[in-house]
C-alpha cells in the first residue's frame, strides 16, 4: 500500500523516523568509503582546521540571521510571484503526528536534516572543488538540487529551501569548515518543528 501525501495520508511516524535513519546511516557511510579511498581525512573535508567550540558558536550566532533571511526571502516571493504558493497546507507536517513522537522528530531534523544535509553537501562542494570544476559551480547545482527536492512542499518552499542551501554552502566554502552549518541549520530545523507542535 502506498502512501499518497497530497491526499492528505500520514506515514506512521515510526516508519518515517526509522526510513530516514537508516538513509542517513547508508548516505554518510557511502561519503566516509569515498573520502577513505582517497587517502583523505573526514575531519579535515568536513571541518578543516578550524576550532569546533568556534565554529559551532557562528552557528549559533548565525541561526537567528537564517531566520531574517528566510522572512525576507518569504516576503519577496508573496510581494514578486505569490503564485509560486502553489500548496496551502504543507504535506510534510502531517508526517510528524502526535505530540508523543516529538522527540523522535528532534533526532531526526537534528541528524537527517542538519548533519546528514550539511556532511552531504560539504562532501559534495569539497568535490566540485578538487574534481570536478569550480566550488561555485557546485554551490549553484547542490543549491538548485535541494530546492528541487522540497517542491512538494511548494515552489515556493522550494525556492526558500534551495536559497537555504546556498547560504549553507557558502558558510562552509568561506569558512572551510561543516560545523557552523550543522549547527545553524539543525538550529533552524528544531525552531521549525516546535512552531508546528504549537500550533
Amino acid at each position: 500500500m502506498g502512501f499518497d501525501l497530497s491526499s492528505g495520508t500520514s506515514l506512521p511516524p515510526r516508519f518515517v523516523f526509522t526510513l530516514l535513519t537508516l538513509d542517513t546511516i547508508l548516505l554518510l557511510s557511502i561519503v566516509l568509503a569515498c573520502i577513505v579511498r582517497r587517502n583523505e581525512s573526514p575531519r579535515r573535508v568536513f571541518f578543516g582546521e578550524a576550532p569546533a567550540a568556534r565554529e559551532a558558536a557562528v552557528g549559533v550566532l548565525a541561526a537567528p540571521l537564517v531566520i531574517l533571511f528566510v522572512v525576507a526571502v518569504t516576503l519577496l516571493i508573496q510581494r514578486v510571484a505569490p503564485s509560486l504558493h502553489n500548496v496551502q497546507n504543507n504535506p510534510l507536517e502531517a508526517l510528524i503526528g502526535d505530540q508523543g513522537s516529538i522527540w523522535m522528530f528532534l533526532f531526526v531534523v537534528i541528524v537527517a536534516g542538519g548533519i546528514r544535509e550539511e556532511l552531504q553537501r560539504a562532501f559534495l562542494l569539497h568535490r566540485f572543488k578538487g574534481d570536478l570544476g569550480q566550488p561555485w559551480m557546485g554551490l549553484l547545482i547542490t543549491s538548485i538540487s535541494f530546492g528541487l527536492g522540497h517542491t512538494i512542499q511548494g515552489y515556493d518552499a522550494a525556492l526558500i529551501t534551495g536559497s537555504l542551501g546556498a547560504l549553507w554552502g557558502t558558510m562552509y566554502l568561506t569558512r572551510g569548515s561543516a560545523m557552523a552549518p550543522v549547527v545553524s541549520h539543525s538550529l533552524f530545523n528544531v525552531g521549525q518543528l516546535f512552531l508546528i507542535f504549537l500550533r
